[in-house]
């Protein structure tokens, strides 16, 4: 078995079981508006149960798949299959999916309790049931006393919440969240995210949200599914997504990352663990434990995340290859860490992060500090892509 990247947030991994049945399936989907193409012949899985996320930049065609599959946007080309069935061409409101929209969409006359049931009496479900599902929705998003209240009386949170209670109350097999949490501030939001993974888990629903925030995404998926210009570029776990990347725009659009150009020296393949590569990056020798399909001469580039590059005054003991020397540049201190731009020899710039774990130090590193940055074999990657 794969050595896992990572912590892995549950024991949940059906895409890794080839008997496995997917759920939702997008086969072969193209979307267009005129002359633009928003989804470009793409296809996607994902698996009952599966908290699933859309990442990329505005205008990537996330969204325009999510409406896809609630039924707000047909597809130019393709088939979207839920549980085996095709339902390109089902109206929205006969297929066992509701969404959640970013501005919540609540009826502002009515209470957060009439709000939850509105969906349930379109349905003409009886009163006691109802009032039951109701009663359980309010207990699930911790909003009891609240339900004689209208949504003018609440915080965003709040708000959010309901919105939340009403879209899974009829319980669809699927839950769309078209940028669920945007409008929430960062703190409230953090805490949002693990009460979506607690809900999620504990009714067994396929959620699948659109979001363009990467900590957002990486926080509450099982999946990540990163988009670019209608194309999926990589679907993985979040760990996978950050430590592997498969190309040089997923490296660089999760997270903090330092990519230099670089060519391949040597490159060893490795017996019962991962091969050893060479590299030289302008002058810079770099040794990259990682299998890799890259010859001698092959230009590639070397990525290193930031917190995995160690930054010292004295030199390691070894200063020739994964270390190099710099003078600092710029330091942005955010409290729980700093991040250190390191200005090297030939004009490059390097970062580097380093956890404040403790408040006062002897000699902090500052501007202008001639340092050192190091790192281990296995802290970068070299891509080809």
């Amino acid at each position: 078995m794969a050595k896992s990247l990572g912590p892995v947030k549950r024991k949940f991994s059906p895409w890794d079981d080839p008997a496995s049945v997917p759920f939702i399936r997008f086969e072969n989907i193209t979307k267009r508006f005129g002359d633009f193409v928003a989804v470009n012949n793409l296809t996607l899985d994902i698996y009952e149960r599966e908290f699933f996320s859309l990442l990329g930049p505005s205008g990537c065609g996330k969204t325009t798949l999510m409406r896809m599959l609630a039924g707000f946007e047909e597809p130019t080309e393709g088939r979207i299959l839920l549980q085996g069935k095709d339902i390109s061409s089902t109206p929205p409101h006969k297929r066992p999916t509701n969404m959640m929209f970013q501005s919540y969409a609540l009826f502002p006359h009515m209470t957060v309790e009439k709000n939850i049931a509105f969906g349930l009496e379109q349905d003409g479900l009886p009163k006691a049931d109802i009032s039951a599902r109701v009663e359980e929705m309010l207990r699930m998003v911790k909003l009891t006393e609240f339900a004689k209240r209208k949504p003018s009386q609440l915080s965003g949170g709040q708000r959010q919440r309901v919105a939340l209670a009403r879209s899974i109350a009829k319980r669809p097999k699927v839950l769309l969240l078209d940028e669920p949490l945007g409008a929430l501030d960062k703190k409230l939001r953090e805490e949002t995210q693990f009460e979506l993974m607690d809900i999620q888990q504990s009714l067994g629903l396929t959620f699948l949200i659109v979001t363009h925030d990467q900590e957002e995404a990486m926080t509450v998926s099982d999946r990540i599914a990163v988009m670019d210009k209608g194309n999926v570029v990589q679907v993985a776990t979040p760990a996978e997504i950050y430590e592997a990347p498969n190309s040089r725009y997923v490296a660089d659009f999760i997270g903090d990352i330092n990519i230099f150009e670089a060519t391949v020296s040597s490159n060893s393949p490795g017996v019962g663990k991962p091969g050893t590569v060479l590299l030289d990056s302008e002058g810079l020798g770099v040794t990259v434990e990682q299998d890799c399909k890259a010859v001698v001469g092959n230009r590639v580039a070397f990525a290193i995340r930031p917190e995995k590059v160690r930054i010292t005054i004295d030199p390691p003991a070894d200063t020739t290859t994964n270390a190099v020397s710099g003078q600092v540049w710029d330091i942005g201190y955010l409290g729980d860490f700093s991040v250190f731009l390191v200005k090297l020899a030939d004009g490059r710039i390097m970062r580097a992060a380093q956890a404040n774990v403790s408040r006062l130090v002897d000699r902090p590193i500052t501007f202008d500090d001639t340092v050192w940055l190091n790192w281990r074999p296995d802290s970068g990657m070299v891509l080809t892509n």
